[in-house]
């Protein structure tokens, strides 16, 4: 139990914030991955209904600003708008997709490719009902062994210590068993179930692995699990990687007319560009 009185109130599309110049949503995007057609569809979305701009997150999300709000939710056209973007493919787990991961992995450098892992990871999530009640702040974090997303916060996570071999986090300090990266998605989800079973319920219900009044049994860390990496520098990185400034973190149409196709939201409310 924690000293709350009221639950999570992490925005979406379907729980908007009622900022000061509208309604505010939030879209979840594992991984980071995104491209320039999704980008403009929503920045059409932006500038029929809200601020005109996308605003990028420290946790390489999307968010809308500026939306009509009524009674709480933002109308059923802007609904359907968002989602022919093709950005919330899962309605009912739409709070709960939150997986950062190394923005530079299978693409420049670290130890691992950790696409596959995140891809498999958030099917797991969405096709597990319970989990759809996570707190909208519970967070994993995908490290490819470079170090770069290895400092943030976490609930649960891992290290790549290899290709094929990674250790978990248990919330921010703890450390899991060593796994093979194969098996890596089954139990990071296994360990949100365990956590959504044991948090609590009502409004004083954990949010955080840490808040647990019991905590998790814990490994010592693999030497090879701690690490930690500047963000990469702006500019061109390797092949036809560059790691692109946005200056606030927002994008317009003006910004985003000359980008390639293929992009990658990162947490330091930049992109990732490649080709």
């Amino acid at each position: 139990m924690t000293a709350r009185t009221r639950g999570d109130l992490c925005p979406g599309v379907f729980r908007p914030w009622p900022a000061d110049d509208g309604a505010l949503v939030r879209l979840r995007i594992p991984g980071g991955h995104l491209t320039r057609t999704t980008l403009l569809a929503l920045l059409d979305v932006a500038e029929t209904y809200g601020d005109g701009r996308v605003h990028l997150t420290r946790r390489a999300n999307l968010q809308l600003r500026g939306l009509p709000l009524s009674d709480g939710a933002v109308p059923a056209e802007v609904v359907s708008a968002v989602r022919g973007t093709g950005l919330l493919p899962h309605p009912d787990h739409e709070l709960v997709r939150n997986i950062l991961v190394s923005p530079l992995t299978g693409l420049a450098g670290g130890r691992a490719d950790l696409r596959p892992v995140t891809a498999e990871l958030d099917e797991r999530i969405c096709a597990t009902p319970s989990l759809a009640a996570l707190p909208g702040r519970f967070l994993v974090v995908l490290d490819d062994g470079r170090g770069d997303v290895a400092g943030r916060s976490c609930d649960l996570g891992l290290v790549a210590l290899s290709r094929d071999e990674a250790q978990l986090r248990i919330g921010f300090t703890g450390w899991g068993p060593v796994v093979a990266l194969h098996e890596a998605a089954a139990r990071l989800t296994g360990l949100a179930r365990a956590f959504q079973q044991v948090r609590g319920r009502g409004d004083d219900a954990a949010w955080h692995v840490d808040e647990l009044p019991v905590p998790p049994a814990w490994q010592p860390p693999d030497p090879r699990a701690l690490v930690g990496s500047a963000p990469p520098a702006y500019g061109h990185l390797t092949g036809d990687v560059v790691h692109l400034e946005v200056p606030g973190g927002v994008l317009d149409r003006g910004r985003a007319a000359d980008l390639p196709e293929q992009l990658v939201v990162t947490p330091w409310k930049s992109l990732v560009t490649t080709g």
